[in-house]
């Protein structure tokens, strides 16, 4: 019998196999959250009753979150997951249950959902503070920006297959919701997120304004003193760059980059600018990029009605293939394509050489990862809201943006000197670590979970675990 067709000879395969655990990665996330004190901190702002059948809101919501990080994209494959995973957590709750859990999350109890967050992301970045190495300061052209906490703001669309509350054409030409979100670069969490209708605006200053209030709220307060905004062309408004302005005070620094609309004002003000003006742009680890320009365009062109002291950084690119149906006439007469970043940085304190354009720009493009906390995010249950109804929707929202922190502080407290899983995505986690099969024995009154010895990643499993249970308790 040849070996390519003969792998299976004498194989059997039955579906009667006990004390099995299919994700076993579960126990991980679930003892984070309860380690963190965010169950505990849950159960102290959501509804409580003593009637016989009541189902604990807490722990209904973060067994949900825990869920979605395993991969759930529904409230029913949800309570399939619980129902598997009865041995470790006790019963779980049904799709019906968790509905009404997510319906009852109105305005009022979200807001004091968030101030738990807030606390207990407190407590986190303390425990990131005393591990080794420290805070996950941000790295940008060679230059780390110790001291420096960095929010990054963005909007994306969720398509919905279906007619649901709020949903509603997009910009992109699609059908569903335009979210948006506010995250912490330096440790890769949602800080917060907005669900908006599919047509709401991409640059609405009030929408900003509410995101970004609800990000720097959940910074402790002493990581406040110095803090960096980004955002694309959206942000680009008088109001939210009057507002950042105005956030600054004797005790707190905030600095921006955003992206800027090139108007022929500004195409003027290129025009003017000699070639000697021009430099060469920095890489994100400080190295020469050829064929990439960088200059000052502050005082060539008059902006009326802006921040006082704002500057204009224009960038310059050999223009791609894709890119040539979308040039402007100017474009084309130069050979180049054009773009321009707009921030009130002058300097930024413990950081050499924070004036230079070419740190500047390197600084706003590293913006550009906030595309990969998107695709995070959608990969934690945010590719599509399971719901009709838009308060059900922001509680799976809600939901999503637990089940991502919680991923972030498993990798940061227990993964951090991994260097195969400190900067995992979704999907490796959960072929590494989350998917993992184990059995589960019972002895002595006590249970094993065990898990498979010759698994590439068993010993960060068990490592990970170990270092849960040794994390301070909360009081």
């Amino acid at each position: 019998m040849s070996e390519r067709t003969g792998w299976d000879r004498g194989l059997s395969v039955m579906a009667d196999g006990k004390g099995l655990v299919g994700h076993a990665g579960a126990v991980l996330l679930r003892k984070l959250a309860d380690r963190t004190g965010l169950t505990r901190g849950l159960a102290g702002v959501l509804p409580t009753s003593t009637a016989a059948g009541w189902r604990e809101r807490a722990a209904v919501l973060i067994q949900l979150a825990v869920t979605i990080a395993l991969g759930a994209r529904s409230l029913l494959e949800s309570e399939q997951l619980q129902l598997h995973h009865q041995g470790l957590f006790g019963p779980g709750a049904s799709d019906s249950t968790t509905r009404r859990v997510l319906a009852g999350l109105d305005e009022q109890t979200l807001a004091r959902v968030a101030k738990v967050r807030r606390r207990v992301r407190r407590h986190v970045w303390m425990l990131l503070r005393l591990r080794p190495g420290g805070f996950p300061w941000l790295t940008v052209a060679g230059r780390t920006l110790t001291g420096w906490i960095v929010v990054d703001l963005d909007a994306t669309v969720i398509t919905s297959g279906s007619r649901k509350e709020g949903a509603a054409g997009t910009f992109k030409g699609t059908f569903g919701f335009h979210p948006l979100g506010g995250w912490c670069a330096n440790t890769g969490e949602n800080l917060a997120m907005e669900l908006r209708p599919g047509n709401a605006g991409a640059n609405t200053v009030e929408d900003h304004l509410r995101v970004l209030a609800a990000c720097l709220q959940q910074i402790p307060h002493s990581s406040r003193s110095k803090l960096l905004v980004r955002v694309d062309g959206a942000g680009a408004t008088h109001g939210l760059l009057q507002h950042l302005e105005a956030l600054n005070t004797t005790r707190r620094t905030v600095r921006y980059t955003v992206g800027w609309k090139i108007t022929p004002e500004d195409e003027a003000a290129i025009a003017q600018l000699p070639e000697s003006a021009w430099e060469t742009s920095l890489t994100q680890d400080g190295q020469h990029q050829g064929d990439y320009g960088i200059a000052e365009l502050t005082g060539l062109n008059t902006r009326d009605g802006w921040p006082e002291g704002m500057r204009l950084i224009a960038r310059r690119v050999r223009p791609s293939r894709r890119h040539m149906k979308k040039l402007t006439d100017f474009e084309k007469k130069t050979g180049w394509r054009y773009s321009i970043t707009a921030t009130n940085i002058r300097h930024m304190w413990g950081i050499t050489g924070s004036h230079q354009i070419q740190f500047l720009d390197a600084l706003h493009r590293d913006h550009a990862e906030v595309e990969d906390r998107i695709r995070t995010a959608k990969a934690m249950g945010l590719m599509n809201l399971p719901s009709s109804s838009w308060q059900v929707n922001t509680g799976w929202m809600l939901a999503c943006n637990l089940a991502a922190d919680l991923d972030a502080w498993l990798r940061l407290l227990a993964l951090h000197d991994s260097e195969d899983l400190a900067g995992a995505e979704p999907d490796t986690m959960r072929l590494r670590l989350y998917h993992l099969p184990a059995r589960l024995a019972h002895h002595a009154r006590r249970r094993y979970l065990r898990i498979e010895r010759t698994w590439p990643w068993a010993s960060a499993f068990t490592t990970s675990w170990r270092r849960l249970t040794q994390l301070p308790a909360v009081t």
